[in-house]
């Protein structure tokens, strides 16, 4: 590996992922367990290439917004994501909940974008923030559409959140064969106390499984009856979804 590239990515990741807030460079090089030279060098390199910017006044240091373009080119290039809104925003009038689109990358999902729910008391998430996808709905319903061995890849990367994450290997196997089998995944209480979520699987138009829509909120509002209640609006969104990125198959579980 390029060691010189890897400080670079360490110092931008470690800027970039602190909300924004501005960092001193002994800040910076504490974080990444780097000395305050080589810090101080890969800083100069980030702030000539327009990744990150140096206040004078303060010698703090923040990104520009050369990486939010970055990503945006690439979620510009995501079908699902440009097409999704229409669906995502008749799908939050219906529920009332907040609505996440995902993509799954490696045990992980990525919100790739959401509509917060405008009610008081309501799921957090960030869009670009990232969840577990085997304690998740949307993650779930991913997962479902992998390889039969995709999950045991990661079986050790498989770990508690609440007391109701499933980490048994053979049973999240079970539970994601029933997830292919019936359409759609939920989630209760699994990734964080007292939020769940249902969520139904995205096709394209090669037949393939690219993201995932579903809703969240708190359980004492999603009971096992609003579940059942929802499940078939959710699984609507992600079939009119995939039916605009070009699915023509018959697959979408059991739909109520």
């Amino acid at each position: 590996m390029d060691k010189t590239l890897l400080k670079g990515l360490m110092v931008l990741e470690t800027i970039s992922r602190l909300d924004g807030e501005a960092q001193t460079l002994e800040q910076v090089a504490a974080e990444v367990g780097l000395t305050r030279s080589n810090t101080h060098r890969t800083l100069q390199t980030l702030a000539h290439a327009g990744y990150v910017r140096r206040d004078a006044e303060t010698g703090t240091y923040r990104c520009t917004l050369k990486m939010f373009e970055l990503g945006a080119r690439q979620l510009a290039g995501m079908d699902a994501r440009r097409l999704a809104p229409p669906f995502m925003r008749e799908l939050a009038r219906e529920t009332h909940e907040t609505v996440h689109l995902s993509v799954l990358d490696g045990l992980d999902v990525v919100y790739v974008d959401k509509i917060d729910s405008a009610q008081p008391l309501h799921a957090y998430s960030t869009v670009g923030g990232r969840a577990p996808a085997y304690a998740v709905a949307t993650g779930k319903a991913l997962l479902a559409f992998q390889a039969a061995d995709y999950i045991e890849h990661y079986g050790n990367a498989v770990h508690k959140h609440t007391e109701d994450t499933h980490i048994s290997i053979p049973a999240l196997k079970q539970e994601l064969a029933d997830v292919a089998r019936i359409g759609y995944a939920m989630n209760r209480g699994e990734w964080r106390h007292g939020i769940g979520g249902i969520a139904a699987p995205v096709f394209n138009g090669l037949d393939k499984v690219v993201a995932a829509i579903g809703i969240s909120g708190p359980l004492e509002r999603l009971t096992n009856q609003k579940m059942a209640q929802f499940a078939p609006l959710v699984q609507q969104a992600a079939r009119e979804l995939s039916a605009h990125m070009g699915y023509r198959g018959g697959y979408f579980g059991l739909v109520a």
